[in-house]
């Protein structure tokens, strides 16, 4: 097993162990024409214009074009990640409206991607499947399509990232053409088959996975943090629809989340990605379930107190790693050096990690120094008057070693800037330890988000989505946008 598959299998465990640890008014905070995108001055524009082109490049470029599969890393060979799917077949649309591609390139490339997942095999077999009762393996081999081997999972998740893209299309694609027509039909039919009460061995709460060799996992999807889109998808669901009980069950560990950590009260998650991935789809601004209306916030201004909180968090820098400040901060999982210990110039011996769930909040801190792009860049809808100004810092201070044809690099590590040799990566004597490419699902939040905050595209897109407005009802959300109708 490679060592990136290896850190992957370790994220999950260390992720399912913390979850098991662990009124319809506007939000309190809202984009006001003081946080809009014309509000930035010129090159900060010019800026996040860039990011956002370049991070949607990515996608376009990695991409197998006969099969729409998406490497989980680029460039240089990889596995294709079905989540990076779920981001790319979103980006497309995206890349369509600004005019990066035309719509007709957009079309063929979803519709390439689609057909890939609608005939993919789908049976209980170690190696000859693509996946199994609508599930999809995490990650699938870039040429063939099938389990990429044989320690990845089904993953409930990961397939849910990828439903996040097929709804996008599904909800995007509306004219009246041959293709578009197809394009509706077959992202019904994927999402359709879904058997999400087969992944529920232990109901009402649904598994976080499924091996033939294992089978289950033994960790279900409880508590706040990017699962929550798990369960709308299960609610919306017209065929094998979840009960009305999974939404409460998953929302009972809430209690020992909530609390307040570096001046913000909120409902904590310590990786900015749980606070990003569900939140890139659905639009929470307004909108409450039972838990946030007796809280008083929506799940968006939660969000936005999570990224303040990592933010003075980076400027307490109780760990004294080299570079953080109030515009060079941002703890989510991310690449790393990779499993070393040095001794730096302060005389102690650190310990730095390769892929990992790095983050701060209540529930844990993990700190190596390495910091990640996109957990600022992932959040910028969220706190674009901070996150505006660290992505414009990072890439004056560190330039084209941690910017380059696409956008940031995954990771960097300032206090990493003696004579090393990291296992991933390469060090820049001086200024610190930087990687070398992009990652997936830390390139799609940030596309995703921008263009979210720059004009509700997204977000607008799937408010227009019959599944998304059943499992955000179901689960008991109302108010905002749900109370109007939408074509």
């Amino acid at each position: 097993m490679t060592s990136r598959l290896l850190r992957v299998v370790a994220l999950k465990a260390l992720l399912a162990a913390l979850v098991f640890c662990s009124g319809a008014t506007q939000l309190a905070w809202t984009r006001t024409a003081a946080h809009s995108f014309e509000s930035f001055s010129k090159p900060q524009q010019v800026m996040v214009e860039d990011l956002e082109r370049r991070t949607f490049q990515w996608f376009w470029d990695s991409a197998n074009p006969a099969t729409g599969l998406i490497p989980d890393h680029y460039p240089g060979p990889s596995f294709s990640s079905i989540a990076s799917v779920g981001f790319g077949l979103t980006a497309y649309g995206i890349g369509a409206e600004r005019g990066y591609i035309t719509r007709a390139q957009a079309v063929d490339r979803t519709l390439v991607t689609l057909r890939f997942f609608a005939n993919a095999p789908q049976n209980d077999s170690e190696d000859n499947a693509s996946g199994y009762h609508g599930f999809f393996y995490h990650f699938l081999d870039m040429q063939t399509g099938k389990r990429f081997e044989r320690s990845i999972e089904l993953s409930s998740v990961d397939t849910t990232l990828l439903l996040g893209g097929v709804l996008f299309a599904q909800s995007y694609y509306d004219r009246d053409t041959s293709k578009e027509k197809e394009i509706r039909k077959l992202a019904d039919d994927i999402y359709r088959r879904v058997d999400w009460t087969w992944m529920q061995p232990r109901a009402p709460l649904i598994s976080m996975g499924w091996t033939p060799g294992g089978k289950f996992i033994d960790a279900d999807w409880k508590g706040y943090d990017e699962g929550m889109l798990v369960y709308i998808l299960a609610l919306g669901s017209p065929t094998h629809t979840v009960s009305d009980k999974a939404w409460p069950a998953w929302t009972s560990s809430y209690p020992a989340q909530w609390g307040s950590f570096y001046g913000q009260t909120f409902l904590n998650f310590a990786p900015l990605f749980g606070h990003q991935y569900s939140e890139a789809w659905v639009d929470f601004r307004g909108i409450r379930d039972a838990w946030s209306r007796e809280h008083g916030l929506d799940y968006f201004e939660n969000g936005r107190r999570a990224v303040y909180a990592q933010r003075a968090y980076a400027v307490a820098n109780p760990g004294h790693w080299k570079g953080y400040d109030a515009n060079v901060w941002g703890l989510t999982a991310c690449n790393g050096p990779g499993d070393i210990t040095l001794r730096l110039p302060d005389g102690k011996e650190h310990k730095f990690d390769g892929y990992t769930a790095r983050g701060a909040g209540l529930d844990y801190v993990s700190d190596d120094g390495t910091i990640a792009p996109t957990a600022a860049g992932g959040s910028i809808a969220f706190a674009p008057d901070v996150v505006v100004p660290a992505l414009q810092a990072m890439k004056d201070r560190y330039g084209d070693d941690v910017y380059d044809r696409y956008g940031f690099v995954d990771a960097f590590n300032p206090s990493l800037d003696t004579d090393a040799s990291p296992k991933e990566g390469r060090v820049v004597r001086g200024k610190g330890w930087f990687d070398t490419l992009q990652i997936g699902i830390d390139q799609g939040p940030i596309v995703l988000m921008i263009e979210n905050w720059r004009s509700d595209f997204v977000w607008n897109v799937m408010r227009r989505n019959p599944y998304i407005r059943k499992g955000l009802q179901r689960a008991g959300f109302s108010g905002g946008w749900l109370e109007h109708t939408t074509r």
